[in-house]
């Protein structure tokens, strides 16, 4: 029997109808209401559904931080659609991998992104419709033209759904070399919605005010997500870069009480001088996931914003809920007794965490295995791809592919990681798919991308490249190479040449190898 439960576009109805007039999203000078924006949204659902676009239908959007991207996936949760969000760094190729793996029927693109769009529709004979947010070309929609198209105050009745009826393809790479669909649900995002409200915000009211300063695509959008649900106003940057100054005076100008970020940018936002220049005195909850913070990063943030750092663990497919570590857990003194160095905190509510053995066997408190998890949050799986399932649901947990331990008290400590991939800004890296790239380069014959400490970016990549025989190929040629084929933020920040890579007895490259070869260079110090 299908379990029936609420549409998680009702969230954004509720709030438009008890906080009609309060603002939703604020950027710059620009405040959309909650009824303004829920207008707009039910404006879009109903146009939609007059051409013909269906529950469990695809929607890849591929557009920068604004209103339309934020009211694009209250659209899709409305009509039982999928969302499919890009980041809008990636490349033309990748964005057509993710239409065509997606099945996308419907498209929606900011712009300067028209190459995008031809790329997609190559790869993709399901596209069906495609919306411009500027400048339609001939059988393109107008976004604005649907959103101010309402002509009363009809409500818009959501789609009934059930709790397994996907609403999001959550994106992460694979070991393969191309990303796989984390299908999250309606039933599995109002736990994780209200897991985030309990254990990472509590106490946000409608006259909270929530800073975005990542992608709306990933993370930040399931934060947004959670604001939306108490109300809370999300404020967007006029900036497309990170603009430590224009942060400081926003946090200030309206008074900002939480945000969602990674590592990286908390340290480059509280080392910044613009952090001594404003009023951040509002700030209750900074909430930073994605990477581990190196503890003098962590230090000095607690130094500067004082104890209102967040840490969470968590994974796209588990929707960020594995653990928590609250602000009164954080602690700027080492000496300090409650100080747990290194612990990204303990299981979240209503979730489990086990350390498991190869053979699927739990391991004691201080004993090294992989991280695996047991809870609503998880998600029901990677789209169309029953091997990688296979591998992630074994032993009745979902498996993280993560090393570490807890402690007696349940905190657990992260290790290491049992693939070679790696994070950089916050943002997962896998080795294979730059290697493959590289690899379509015809001087280059062998490459090896490994992750290596960077005290800016967390983690960022080296490739060890061995050129085919006479031939001979610069850093920057490389770099080039990788332009239209891999999205910057991957590409390995510097390169080694050598005769020949080491390798076992099966005649596979080792990494492990590589990196203490590395590690004994002086000229290739990490």
């Amino acid at each position: 029997m299908l379990k029936k439960v609420m549409n998680l576009g009702r969230l954004l109805s509720d709030v438009a109808r008890r906080f009609p007039d309060e603002p939703g999203l604020i950027m710059g000078d620009h405040i959309a209401t909650w009824r303004q924006i829920d207008t707009r949204v039910n404006a879009v659902a109903k146009a939609l559904t007059a051409i013909g676009v269906k529950k469990g239908d695809r929607i890849l959007v591929h557009s920068r931080n604004n209103q339309p991207i934020f009211e694009s996936a209250w659209v899709a949760f409305k009509l039982g659609l999928v969302w499919v969000p890009t980041n809008v760094r990636i490349t033309p190729p990748e964005a057509a991998y993710l239409g065509q793996s997606s099945g996308a029927t419907l498209m929606i693109y900011d712009h300067g992104f028209a190459n995008y769009v031809d790329a997609v529709r190559a790869a993709s004979p399901t596209l069906t419709h495609v919306i411009a947010l500027q400048d339609p070309r001939a059988g393109e929609l107008d976004y604005e033209t649907l959103a101010r198209a309402a002509d009363d105050d009809t409500p818009f009745e959501e789609v009934e759904v059930g709790y397994d009826d996907p609403l999001w393809f959550f994106y992460t790479s694979g070991t393969t070399g191309h990303p796989k669909a984390g299908v999250l649900t309606h039933g599995q995002m109002a736990f994780v919605i209200t897991n985030h409200l309990a254990d990472l915000m509590p106490g946000l009211t409608h006259k909270s005010r929530s800073l975005v300063v990542a992608p709306l695509s990933h993370g930040a959008g399931i934060h947004a997500l959670v604001v939306t649900a108490r109300g809370a106003a999300s404020v967007l940057p006029a900036s497309d870069r990170l603009d430590p100054d224009e942060i400081w005076r926003t946090v200030e100008e309206h008074k900002i009480d939480n945000m969602f970020t990674v590592p990286t940018i908390v340290k480059i936002l509280t080392e910044d001088p613009a952090v001594d220049l404003y009023d951040h005195s509002s700030l209750k909850h900074v909430i930073y996931a994605g990477a581990p913070m190196y503890r003098a990063d962590q230090q000095h943030a607690l130094k500067k914003l004082g104890k209102v750092l967040v840490q969470y663990y968590g994974l796209g497919e588990v929707t960020g809920n594995i653990t928590v570590l609250p602000p009164e857990m954080h602690y700027e003194n080492d000496d300090d007794l409650n100080a747990r160095i290194g612990t990204c905190g303990y299981p979240r509510t209503g979730m489990q965490i086990g350390i498991l053995d190869d053979q699927g066997s739990k391991l004691a408190p201080f004993e090294t295995g992989e991280i695996c998890v047991r809870g609503l949050a998880v998600f029901s799986g990677y789209h169309n791809n029953p091997e990688a399932n296979a591998k992630s649901f074994k032993h009745d947990w979902f498996h993280t592919g993560d090393l570490g331990h807890v402690d007696k008290e349940g905190y657990l400590y992260i290790t290491g990681r049992s693939s070679d991939m790696y994070i950089s800004g916050g943002s997962n890296v896998y080795p294979r798919e730059i290697e493959e790239a590289l690899l379509n380069h015809p001087a280059v014959s062998e490459v090896a991308v490994l992750g290596v400490p960077d005290p800016k970016w967390g983690e960022s990549g080296i490739a060890v490249i061995v050129t085919k025989s006479d031939a001979t190929v610069s850093a920057a040629q490389l770099q080039a190479h990788l332009e239209a084929r891999i999205a910057k933020y991957k590409w390995p920040r510097r390169f080694v040449f050598w005769k020949t890579m080491p390798k076992s007895g099966y005649g596979k490259i080792v990494k492990k190898q590589i990196k203490s070869l590395l590690e004994e260079d002086e000229d290739y110090h990490l």
